[in-house]
């Protein structure tokens, strides 16, 4: 063991790693007039040349290839659902373990080491990171469906079921329905995702604060394969993270053009369709392309801010005027409901729901986990200085509250509207529609829609800008000063990928391609837990 003092090495008692290999060492830099690239000579081209011939393919046989991305989905999630509902299982398991055992004392970026964001700053972003176009795309969308499905019961065609209920249903039962919507709903949001996004993130900040290596995917990997992740191998990790993450992107930015398009629609009667989705994918694109050239960093981060508060009021002012005393007591009941039906939910065989199980939790999965490199990256960099016990309790319980409550405050809105007022609209609507229907039943509609569009498009624009940043790092062989270039090369296809998702197959692509990077991402994030216990054993710990 060693202990360093420089101010830019890991503070206190550290168990570095000893290689020779130096950051950049394997880039290519060219320098044509005032721009320059400086890119992993294997990583960028592989990963660049397979996303560009990608959107190529798909824009020139788009006609073609719903069919194909439609199987792809089908075929994925209907035979290998055990292999993703049993991976997430695995990441809790893992976390809870850390947390748990004398790996918990482990300090990341030494036992000297003082956090740098306090505990209100910190909280703040992880919550910020577990905010965005997903929670306002399914917030309402996702209680509502599961209720419709558990209170119209289970439906059996020729011996098999047919309905998209989760577990057993509650056939014509409007509380136990509700309870069981919320608690399907909560699993897809809370424990198991954020345990997937903690992993990755744990592995990254232990190898890049702890033991010296770049900061990218390829590092946690060195306990399992050594110098080798610096070859094929370790090339191999790095491009299959900047596809997972660059169709995570796409997926989420698909669905925030679709609920975009809808809300303008429902608001303005601009048209729906493809063509008024990809110009709002354009369009935001463009705007994330401007924060991207002019480094408006601090742009980006007042933008979030604004966003956050947005959301927040936009959630008291639905506590405020939607069923108060519902929304309240069910916080409690919905998390009650989850824990009592959190084992047969993550039960990954012998299940009767197979739509709920295949359709939505194995597509859930393997979409967090496209966004883990992301997500991952994001919760490292905040992250020094906390213990691993910290991180695990903070990463894991925090957000996942966050999104309770969200879920809650308008999943109950939604279905109260639908059980005790009768009103259909929300039930009877799109899905990317029915945040705005359910709005319409409550005062102020037409501010809080346009709050609603607000929000989903300045997610869009930071998602874009802050994932074409992960995408460079991890493409620049962990440089985190790469030049601008390349950032504009990213985010420019991350809404090329998504036109083309969108002109290919709409949200069936979208989604076909997060579970089928998501796959291949899957073993490695399950061998990237082997290898974070192993660098967590050989480090010193407080206390």
């Amino acid at each position: 063991m060693t202990e360093r003092r420089d101010p830019m090495s890991p503070d206190g008692q550290v168990n570095p790693i000893d290689t020779d290999y130096k950051v950049g060492q394997d880039n290519i830099i060219v320098n044509v007039g005032p721009l320059g690239l400086d890119i992993h000579s294997r990583v960028f081209a592989i990963s660049g040349l397979a996303v560009v011939a990608f959107v190529i393919l798909t824009l020139a046989f788009q006609n073609h290839v719903e069919p194909l991305f439609s199987g792809l989905r089908g075929w994925l999630t209907t035979h290998l659902d055990w292999f993703f509902i049993s991976a997430g299982n695995v990441f809790v398991l893992v976390c809870l373990g850390l947390a748990v055992s004398p790996l918990g004392k482990v300090r990341l970026g030494g036992t000297e080491a003082k956090p740098d964001y306090s505990y209100l700053g910190w909280f703040s972003m992880l919550f910020a990171a577990g905010m965005g176009i997903g929670l306002m795309f399914f917030g309402v969308s996702e209680p509502l469906s599961h209720f419709g499905s558990a209170f119209g019961g289970t439906v059996v065609e020729d011996g098999v079921r047919t309905d998209w209920a989760p577990l057993g249903a509650a056939a014509g039962d409007a509380e136990a329905a509700t309870r069981l919507a919320m608690a399907a709903t909560i699993y897809h949001w809370a424990l198991h995702p954020w345990a997937i996004y903690a992993i990755l993130a744990l592995g990254l900040a232990l190898f890049s604060f702890n033991k010296g290596l770049p900061l990218t995917v390829r590092s946690v990997f060195y306990p399992l394969l050594g110098e080798r992740v610096w070859g094929w191998p370790g090339h191999v990790i790095d491009i299959l993270a900047v596809f997972a993450t660059l169709f995570g992107l796409a997926t989420s930015l698909g669905f925030g053009a679709a609920q975009a398009s809808a809300g303008l629609n429902y608001l303005f009667d601009v048209p729906l369709g493809n063509t008024t989705q990809v110009v709002l994918v354009i369009a935001i694109t463009a705007i994330a392309l401007v924060s991207v050239v002019a480094g408006l960093d601090a742009g980006v981060k007042r933008l979030s801010e604004i966003n956050m508060v947005l959301a927040v009021v936009l959630l008291l002012f639905v506590v405020a005027v939607g069923p108060t005393l519902a929304i309240l007591t069910g916080f409690f009941s919905n998390l009650g409901a989850y824990l009592q039906n959190l084992p047969a939910l993550a039960n990954p065989i012998g299940r009767d729901d197979a739509n709920f199980s295949q359709g939505w939790t194995a597509f859930y999965w393997a979409w967090w986990i496209s966004w883990s490199p992301f997500v991952g990256m994001f919760i490292a960099r905040v992250s020094r200085g906390r213990t691993v016990r910290e991180f695990i309790v903070s990463v894991l319980i925090v957000p996942s509250l966050a999104c309770v409550m969200w879920m809650t405050v308008f999943g109950e809105t939604a279905i109260s509207q639908l059980v005790r007022d009768g009103y259909e609209a929300a039930a009877g609507a799109a899905l990317p529609l029915q945040l705005f229907t359910m709005l319409d039943a409550l005062p102020l509609a037409s501010i809080t829609s346009f709050v609603a569009i607000v929000l989903v498009v300045v997610f869009f624009v930071t998602s874009s800008d802050s994932g074409s940043l992960v995408i460079d790092v991890i493409s620049a062989g962990g440089k985190v000063d790469a030049p601008m270039p390349q950032r504009v090369f990213w985010c420019t296809f991350e809404g090329l990928v998504a036109v083309a998702l969108i002109l290919g197959g709409g949200l069936v692509a979208l989604q076909a391609m997060a579970v089928s990077t998501g796959l291949p991402f899957t073993i490695v994030l399950l061998m990237s837990a082997v290898a974070v216990i192993k660098g967590l054993a050989s480090e010193p710990r407080t206390g």
